[in-house]
């Protein structure tokens, strides 16, 4: 039996509609896409201030770099990496995650060599270790990501080396003083939370009464697991720099990260924030990153930066 004309088109009206929302749903998608490719290369520099020195010192100029991810031909993030020289910091600190490629060594430390005159230190992390694989976004939603059995291997020892030679310090778990400006930092660091590979290394230990003169301690992670920053907040830590989460990449605008890819509440998914642990409390820099995987190679809502932070008296 035929169908009543009336009811014949509205079937059709029906059908007209969900075409054309889908339509509109994947034209917004592709939109969405295309924005996140673009944004993905809008690099910029957060300037933070923190008066965190004994009195009598600083200013003092720290360039904090996180989740570099380069892959070959990227001209653009290497052109703007170089650039960052001109800030001429005191100090660069960096806090992993610089490769997403096998073949991304030389052109990286290519575009690092002009920071490399600067004093610096270092830490790695997962993805200097393994490269990244193919994985659903969705997994995320999850929880942390976990690495699979069988990963590939990236050469972090000749990276490491690189960095070395220009005159950074490996933090891997370990501890080190440096002299910057007239004032020593106490430096302690570990090797990447993500992979539970963190060992702690304590402060340095140097000449009898060195903790009544002037100096700063800075701890220096990867991946700010909470376990990680309550035990440098214990361990009266001044600053505590930290990576891996990129900020959430993909964020909602007013809202700000859907996941922080590690137990860190998603507020504090970047940023510059107080970290408490019992009386302590430590001022953590969490950088939302420069880079992204090679396999999602997006951003919305969440720039890619440097920060650039600026250590001024006490008093």
């Amino acid at each position: 039996m035929p169908f009543p004309e009336s009811l014949a088109n509205r079937v059709r009206t029906l059908g007209r509609g969900f075409a054309v929302t889908t339509v509109l749903g994947a034209t917004a998608g592709a939109a969405t896409a295309a924005y996140g490719w673009w944004e993905k290369d809008q690099f910029g520099i957060r300037n933070e201030t923190l008066p965190i020195l004994p009195e009598g010192f600083g200013p003092l100029r720290v360039l904090h770099l996180s989740d570099i991810h380069f892959v070959p031909g990227q001209d653009k993030k290497a052109q703007w990496l170089q650039s960052l020289a001109d800030l001429k910091p005191d100090l660069v600190v960096n806090t992993g995650d610089n490769l997403s490629h096998a073949k991304a060594i030389d052109p990286l430390i290519e575009a690092l060599r002009p920071l490399m005159q600067f004093p610096g230190v270092f830490v790695p992390g997962s993805n200097d270790y393994y490269a990244p694989r193919l994985k659903n976004p969705a997994g995320y939603f999850r929880g942390p990501s976990k690495h699979k059995a069988d990963p590939v291997k990236l050469d972090w020892p000749r990276l490491r080396s690189a960095f070395g030679m220009a005159g950074w310090v490996d933090l891997t778990n370990r501890a080190q003083s440096l002299v910057l400006n007239g004032l020593r930092f106490d430096f302690s660091g570990v090797d990447d939370p993500h992979l539970k590979r963190e060992r702690y290394a304590g402060w340095p230990r140097g000449t009898v009464n060195q903790d009544a003169r002037p100096h700063l301690r800075v701890a220096v992670i990867h991946a700010p697991y909470q376990r990680v920053l309550d035990h440098f907040t214990e361990a009266e830590a001044d600053l505590i720099l930290a990576g891996h989460t990129h900020g959430g990449q993909i964020c909602i605008p007013g809202y700000g990260a859907l996941v922080s890819n590690c137990d860190l509440p998603t507020w504090r998914a970047k940023g510059l924030h107080d970290w408490q642990n019992d009386i302590y409390t430590t001022p953590v820099n969490v950088s939302g990153g420069i880079g992204t995987s090679r396999f999602a190679p997006v951003r919305i809502a969440c720039r890619p930066e440097a920060v650039l932070l600026t250590l001024t008296s006490r008093n």
